[in-house]
């Protein structure tokens, strides 16, 4: 049993540990229930699988094959949302066909050089459009740690990709160019469970993480391990994390969500902790920034709420949203902000994600009808199945402000993540987001329905980044693998095909010029049945 008990006490994840007392304390509570749900995850087909991974194996997903999630999207809202509108034009859906030919890429070159369209180049639209027609499905397995992956994310510029892992390192690879080189690893500080966050400051210049510690951890990205800068937040014995962590769009602030239900935010300039806010009841599980002035902030919490800030009339003294968004019925694990001030999406342990016009906030009354569905949420995400009713619920809870709900992936184990897709490539056409079982989903965000079901994974997906020029994306999963995902063609390209006959035909007449002429393959055909033909293959018709 002493196994499982260790085993036991690693399934506690970072985001529900609201115990008081010490780490150790806290280490020695036995959660028999989900010991024994272990136990039976385990024991599949009449045999008990034998762990050879490097890898907890209760990580994978051993429960029921994923059930038909039937979800019929109701666009009713989001056609009549500015975000369809704005979205449209972005991605290129907007150009009349006068503008931009519907068939192939090669016709809306051979159009444009012709003179034949209204553009010399093509715009940012028309680009948006191309790519939009190659999203990736290949996964390729950019590195293997030794243990779950935590987070990964692009620098603003898309020239450094950083990762997290719960083997206690951060790794820096440069991903300008296509080698992805690993240029610099970081031994984490103070770590506990897991590091559960990383950011990028805008300049690129420093990142900062978050564990389980009353600091966050500053570090240069041209340094090394051994300078690090503490950047505490509290003074408390209790176990205390942040969950979350961004820097402001000038890099002087950086701003924080933690287990205890505040908000923080640290002064870079005076190296000091500038706000603290109660936000929620339960964890504050994400925050993010609005827009580029920093002025407004959302938190998301475990309580199913979605808060909105606005810096400029906040006090710690009395802290008051300027709105609520209200709709899910669980605890709201990742947000994720536009960027243009006005939407946002979060992703929830209740099975779905949810697009928000923040212009548009919640009634009281549907805040309290959040709460208490999220009180009668009697199921542990981080190990046991989704409940059927999460899956089936069909209609909005009463007063849900969101313009769109989008189904079909899992939220299990962890906070998974998700997030719009780039606007330089997409539009910012998709949302995509980590999977409980192993995948990486991408929605349209104008229909609602699933664009790619990306499977490569054995384990949890927990976070996904979309490179902000490149049409790559990047996935974080707990089988301890960093995968990166690229558009590969279903069939062999024709200059592929050409090759590889080339290459045939040189193993037999390797003195023979490499045409692909059919007449060619004829002579040369005819040389082999009449060793004595005179025929020069290059006087053939």
């Amino acid at each position: 049993m002493g196994s499982n008990n260790s085993r036991s006490r690693r399934m506690v994840d970072e985001e529900s540990r609201h115990q008081s007392g010490s780490e150790d304390e806290s280490d020695q509570e036995l959660d028999y229930a989900a010991i024994l749900q272990s136990l039976i995850n385990r024991y599949t087909n009449g045999s008990v699988h034998i762990i050879t991974s490097h890898y907890d194996d209760e990580d994978q997903y051993y429960g029921p094959p994923l059930p038909k999630i039937k979800h019929k999207p109701n666009t009713e809202d989001l056609k009549a949302s500015e975000f369809a509108q704005l979205t449209k034009q972005a991605s290129g859906l907007g150009l009349s066909k006068r503008k931009m030919p519907q068939n192939s890429i090669g016709a809306m070159l051979l159009n444009r050089e012709r003179g034949m369209c209204t553009y010399s180049s093509f715009s940012y639209a028309n680009k948006c459009k191309i790519a939009n027609r190659y999203l990736p499905n290949k996964m390729t397995v950019l590195d293997r740690y030794a243990g779950k992956a935590f987070c990964g994310i692009y620098s603003k510029d898309g020239e450094y990709f950083i990762t997290a892992s719960q083997d206690r390192q951060i790794r820096l690879y440069k991903s300008g160019d296509n080698s992805y080189k690993c240029t610099n690893s970081f031994f984490a500080r103070d770590v506990g469970w897991s590091i559960i966050d990383v950011a990028f400051s805008p300049d690129r210049e420093h990142f900062v993480y978050s564990t389980w510690s009353s600091s966050l951890h500053q570090c240069s990205v041209l340094g090394d391990s051994d300078h690090q800068e503490p950047l505490c937040l509290v003074n408390t014995g209790r176990r205390f994390c942040v969950f979350s962590v961004i820097f402001s769009s000038d890099g002087k602030e950086i701003l924080g969500g933690a287990n205890d239900g505040y908000i923080y935010v640290y002064d870079r300039l005076s190296n000091r902790r500038s706000l603290r806010i109660r936000a929620h009841e339960y964890d504050v599980n994400s925050v993010a920034f609005a827009d580029d002035t920093s002025h407004i902030i959302y938190s998301g919490g475990d309580d199913g709420l979605i808060k909105v800030w606005d810096r400029r009339t906040l006090t710690e003294a009395n802290p008051k949203p300027v709105g609520v968004l209200a709709g899910h019925r669980d605890g709201i694990t990742f947000i994720d902000s536009r960027g243009d001030g006005r939407h946002l999406i979060s992703n929830s342990k209740d099975q779905s994600i949810k697009l928000w016009d923040v212009r548009v906030f919640s009634a009281q009354s549907a805040a309290e009808n959040t709460l208490r569905a999220v009180h009668d949420q009697t199921w542990d995400y981080r190990w046991q199945e989704v409940p059927k009713k999460l899956y089936s619920s069909k209609n909005k809870l009463e007063g849900d402000t969101s313009i769109m709900t989008y189904k079909g992936h899992v939220v299990i184990k962890t906070l998974v993540r998700c997030r719009f897709s780039p606007v330089d490539t997409t539009g910012q056409r998709y949302i995509y987001t980590g999977c409980g079982v192993g995948r990486v989903v991408i929605y349209d965000a104008l229909t609602g329905k699933i664009k790619g079901e990306l499977s490569g994974h054995n384990a949890c997906v927990r976070d996904v980044a979309w490179h902000p020029y490149k049409n790559e994306i990047m996935s974080s999963s707990w089988d301890s693998i960093v995968g990166r995902w690229r558009y590969v063609g279903k069939e062999i390209s024709p200059f592929v095909r050409r090759e590889s006959e080339d290459l045939s035909l040189n193993k037999e007449t390797t003195h023979q010029p490499q045409s692909l002429r059919r007449s060619l393959r004829i002579a040369l055909k005819r040389q082999r049945e009449d060793p004595d033909s005179r025929t020069s293959p290059s006087n053939t018709d």
